[in-house]
């Protein structure tokens, strides 16, 4: 096989979902609500927070940045696939693909992260609610968040640099609709042992630890409950954490189904479909589960549309 030096690398071509052109308007329509819909339901979000002095608290302090990483998240791989889709050329410049597979790094990473302060939140405050203001102080919250983003970027660079020293063959097609790590470094014609290992290192730290402490904190969480005498208490203390043990069930049952997808199946063409679940799908139901499952911000939502609508 040829060989190409990432120096003379101009760009990759992104194959898409399909090559039924017919079916393009169609997934561009598609994309495009689901965008237009994950940015506006995410602003809603962060707008009933900001205007609700009741919600200014370390929880929803959280459940705002969530909303903010999503919008991010969603904005680094649709609009681009768009503008592809618009102007019928798949291409994607080397730059371009690297800046995007470091972007879905952080915001993947940083989702990861923040799910994990919240479960932390949610321990604290129910199993030591008298010590909660205390411990979820404003310093230490700032502190969660700046070295959640911190190891985030951390991981994403080491990935981004380390596909840096890749050398790439003729064939420079991704199956996919963005510039995914693993497809990329399947192009690759140089060794990528220290890439995969990189990977599975990044895994087991940076995605093991998270995991393990959203466990701890539930099983906390649900042994403090349990010993709760009464049965309002409980299903008091319960709803708290509904909205957010779904999300963290939709984030990682998502990226659990790609990885057996994978595993599974040998069309690259549904892998990419079942990577649009954990990189479009999250960003999207999040609002609509904290909205509907969360009582306090449903109440800040009817409060924001009372304003607006007195505005208007």
């Amino acid at each position: 096989m040829e060989l190409k030096n990432q120096t003379a690398v101009s760009g990759f071509h992104l194959l898409g979902l399909t090559d039924n052109h017919k079916l393009l308007p169609f997934i561009f329509a598609m994309f495009l609500s689901m965008y237009l819909i994950t940015i506006l339901g995410n602003l809603l979000i962060i707008m009933a927070i900001s205007s609700v002095s009741q919600l200014h608290t370390p929880m929803y302090l959280f459940l705002s940045i969530l909303s903010i990483n999503d919008i991010c998240l969603s904005t680094v791989t649709i609009p681009k696939m768009l503008v592809n889709n618009q102007a019928q050329d798949d291409s994607i410049s080397y730059v371009e693909c690297l800046t995007q597979i470091c972007f879905v790094s952080i915001f993947g990473d940083m989702e990861n992260f923040l799910l994990a302060v919240m479960a932390y939140d949610r321990y604290v405050a129910i199993c030591k609610p008298l010590r909660y203001t205390i411990i979820m102080n404003p310093i230490f919250c700032a502190v969660m968040v700046l070295l959640s983003l911190l190891f985030s970027i951390t991981d994403a660079l080491l990935h981004t640099l380390m596909i840096l020293k890749l050398s790439f063959c003729t064939e420079l097609e991704i199956p996919h609709f963005f510039c995914e790590m693993a497809q990329i470094i399947k192009l690759a014609c140089s060794d990528t042992f220290l890439n995969n290992l990189l990977i599975f290192l990044a895994v087991i730290v940076f995605g093991g630890g998270p995991v393990c402490g959203i466990a701890f904190s539930y099983i906390y969480i649900v042994s403090s409950v349990l010993r709760m005498p009464s049965s309002e208490g409980k299903h008091r203390a319960f709803s708290t954490c509904a909205s957010h043990l779904s999300v963290v069930s939709l984030f990682y049952g998502t990226g659990f189904g790609v990885y057996i997808s994978s595993a599974v199946t040998d069309s690259l063409r549904n892998s990419a479909i079942a990577s649009v679940m954990y990189t479009v799908v999250p960003p999207l139901l999040n609002p609509f589960i904290y909205s509907l499952r969360n009582r306090e911000i449903k109440e800040a939502l009817r409060k924001l549309f009372g304003k607006l609508t007195y505005l208007v």
